[in-house]
């Protein structure tokens, strides 16, 4: 199977991109795969619950977006920091990008238990009481 210079290209970008990502590429991966997931969820949530609407599933979009916007500019402000040596962000391995990835990975989580639940997917009693409490915080 020949590869087409566009394929190539692609692949090229993605593996750099990739190295560069260094420690937040698992992050961000399983960022943008919970906000699929969550996105799906809610979909069907909404489908079953007859509550489709064209507006709300753009708005979630735009919200997605906004995410990765955040991280990113945590990301920004890790590299703008570690540059002017004023963090040693890279030496302990924790950063402002990779707090804000897991605090949105969090809202995902709680976001798709809410959705299964609104399917009618049935939740354990304490998974349902531990969604309130971390929402209430």
């Amino acid at each position: 199977m020949e590869k087409s210079f566009a394929q190539m290209t692609f692949a090229a970008f993605l593996s750099v991109m990739a190295y560069y990502a260094g420690i937040m590429a698992v992050p961000v991966t399983v960022l943008i795969f919970l906000m699929a997931l969550d996105y799906l969820t809610g979909l069907a949530g909404a489908y079953i619950n007859k509550e489709l609407s064209s507006r709300l599933g753009i708005k979630g979009i735009i919200k997605k977006l906004c995410y990765l916007g955040a991280v990113a500019a945590a990301a920004a402000t890790d590299w703008v920091l570690a540059s002017a040596g004023l963090s040693s962000v890279y030496d302990n391995g924790c950063s402002a990008a990779i707090m804000v990835a897991m605090w949105l990975i969090i809202n995902e989580l709680i976001s798709i238990l809410e959705n299964l639940s609104r399917i009618g997917i049935p939740l354990p009693e304490k998974l349902i009481d531990l969604i309130k409490r971390l929402k209430n915080k």
